[in-house]
């Protein structure tokens, strides 16, 4: 998957965002505008090809104060909308610098 079909569709409005990434956001104190910009600046860490309705990837970018954030996106490539799933500040517990996952 490609990082620019996702930030292609966050800068032309084609974006919906589930209820739980909403949930999850407030959760995490994370504000839209934040999560876009990490998306910009961001690197996909993992990809789901087989997901469905449609492939999604982990997303890896940091906020405006250069914290990590973890979002997880969808993508139609038909109608070129993309889907905000869920996000989440990732714990350092769970990860190597932020990319990838440590091993239980």
């Amino acid at each position: 998957m490609d990082i620019q079909d996702i930030i292609e569709a966050i800068l032309h409005d084609r974006i919906r965002i589930t209820d739980h990434a909403d949930e999850e956001a407030q959760a995490d104190r994370l504000s839209y505008e934040e999560i876009f910009f990490s998306v910009m600046r961001g690197e996909v860490i993992e990809e789901y090809p087989t997901d469905r309705p449609y492939p999604s990837c982990l997303i890896y970018g940091e906020s405006f104060a250069g914290e990590p954030i973890h979002s997880v996106w969808a993508y139609n490539s038909e109608t070129k909308w993309a889907v905000l799933v869920t996000v989440y500040r990732p714990d350092p517990k769970r990860w190597i610098n932020w990319r990838v996952r440590r091993k239980r």
